[in-house]
């Protein structure tokens, strides 16, 4: 299973993607869509169809992307859901369905604290896919977020394999 994950940003938009092989988490890239207008529309656009072309050479199963949190400055959390809007449709155009989740739950599942610096982020990153050096904020921020989603789909796997050995059990 190959999965994309996306830390959406209005200027800088960061991407990580990794596969699931044999059980381990592998990395197979990661950078940032740089968009070069001052015009939001634009800037959009370049979301969209830079997203569309990661999609494209890597083919992920499976799409995450952070929720947007609500900063001091209002305007900043609209243009951010814009920047997450472009990319979510960008994902649902290639059919992948798409999973949310919170900084909070990203820092948690990467890290082990909720409150964990971005510092913090980019260290686990590197050491959880074993990376000869530290990936850019943004991309391992991306990196953090499939990796997030790597783990809570683990999770329920995990979880229903659970569940249908209690039934088993109760059957007998």
């Amino acid at each position: 299973m190959i999965i994309l994950g996306i830390d959406p940003g209005s200027r800088i938009t960061g991407y990580g993607v990794i596969a699931r092989k044999q059980g381990k988490l592998v990395y197979l890239g990661s950078g940032c869509i740089r968009v070069k207008s001052d015009v939001m529309a634009d800037r959009l656009a370049q979301i969209f169809a830079g997203v569309g072309e990661v999609i494209r050479q890597f083919s992920p199963q499976q799409f995450a992307i952070e929720q947007v949190f609500m900063a001091k400055n209002p305007d900043s959390a609209l243009k951010l859901g814009q920047a997450r809007g472009a990319a979510i449709v960008a994902a649902t155009q290639a059919e992948l369905p798409v999973a949310e989740y919170s900084a909070r739950q990203i820092k948690q599942a990467v890290v082990g604290k909720g409150s964990a610096e971005k510092t913090q982020v980019q260290h686990m990153v590197k050491h959880l896919l074993n990376l000869p050096g530290t990936p850019q904020a943004d991309a391992a921020d991306a990196l953090a977020v499939a990796l997030c989603h790597a783990h809570t789909e683990q999770s329920l796997i995990n979880m229903a394999g659970q569940a249908s050995k209690t039934v088993r059990r109760r059957l007998r």
